[in-house]
């Protein structure tokens, strides 16, 4: 038999719902006719996708692999079909993009492809909106297990630390992990890449400030209530005449990666891939 949409809509939505009779609701179905629309798209890919076993339904490994699969395809084909709207191209990021390198990524990226829009979007989750579907692609400093999304190695930033500008040591010309060990410490809980695993163990800083996002983060640095630890992408993309960015040498550097969805949410992922390491290798 051959696969249609009607296949894949009745799948997502009992994917969505968990449950057969909201779902067959939901698209405006009898039960049995969804229940006949799943049992023919199992029978067509040769697996079990959902178990309906119990009450509230529940989706097999397969399921969640096809999952993933059968939202992509919707959203190609919905997007095709609907030619009024763009189709942006989403590159999600929980703080600093790509750094110093973010503006000639837009901008070459906007000459290159100047039919796709490529939507910068900062979402302050440590996956930066790639588990949840809200981005097609991610920057991330350091590597992530989340199912459904394949990453690579993009480059390093050096560490830094974030100071008040009117810190006794803000007019250093580098600091080091132990010059920081008596102040208190921002920590960014959500998606920074600092924790006191950075110190030497029984030396770490003892008082610890934690916030959710950046934002807070530099509040409470430029306040002078605390001093925080992060990378040169952070310098380049948050200056402040308040903050004064340090170096570190003795903390190590900060991996960036390039992560996306597999399969990917989006035909240009690719192409988003090829360009970032162009653009990191200068």
């Amino acid at each position: 038999m051959t696969i249609e949409l009607r296949h894949l809509r009745g799948f997502l939505a009992i994917a969505d719902e968990g449950n057969l009779t909201r779902a067959a609701r939901r698209l405006h179905l009898t039960q049995p006719a969804l229940t006949r629309t799943l049992q023919q798209l199992e029978a067509h890919l040769g697996t079990r996708l959902v178990d309906r076993s119990t009450h509230h339904v529940a989706l097999t490994a397969a399921g969640h692999a096809f999952r993933r699969r059968a939202a992509a395809a919707m959203a190609a084909v919905e997007h095709a079909l609907d030619p009024s709207h763009e189709w942006p191209l989403r590159l999600g990021h929980a703080w600093s993009a790509l750094g110093a390198h973010t503006t000639a990524l837009l901008r070459r990226w906007k000459q290159a492809h100047p039919g796709t829009l490529l939507e910068l979007l900062r979402v302050d989750e440590r996956t930066a909106g790639l588990a949840g579907g809200t981005v097609d692609a991610a920057v991330l400093r350091g590597p992530i297990d989340t199912p459904g999304v394949r990453w690579e190695h993009l480059t390093s930033e050096t560490r830094v630390a974030a100071l008040a500008d009117n810190s006794p040591l803000a007019a250093r010309p580098s600091l080091t992990l132990a010059d920081l060990v008596a102040q208190p410490l921002a920590l960014n809980v959500v998606t920074g890449s600092t924790t006191l695993a950075l110190w030497p163990t029984g030396a770490a800083p003892t008082q610890v400030l934690t916030v959710r996002n950046t934002d807070d983060w530099l509040a409470l640095i430029t306040a002078g209530d605390a001093v925080g630890v992060t990378s040169t992408g952070t310098a380049a993309m948050h200056p402040n005449p308040a903050v004064r960015y340090v170096p570190l040498p003795d903390a190590g550097v900060v991996d960036v990666y390039l992560a996306w969805r597999d399969p990917p949410s989006h035909p240009a992922v690719d192409d988003l891939r090829r360009l970032a390491h162009e653009v990191v290798r200068g």
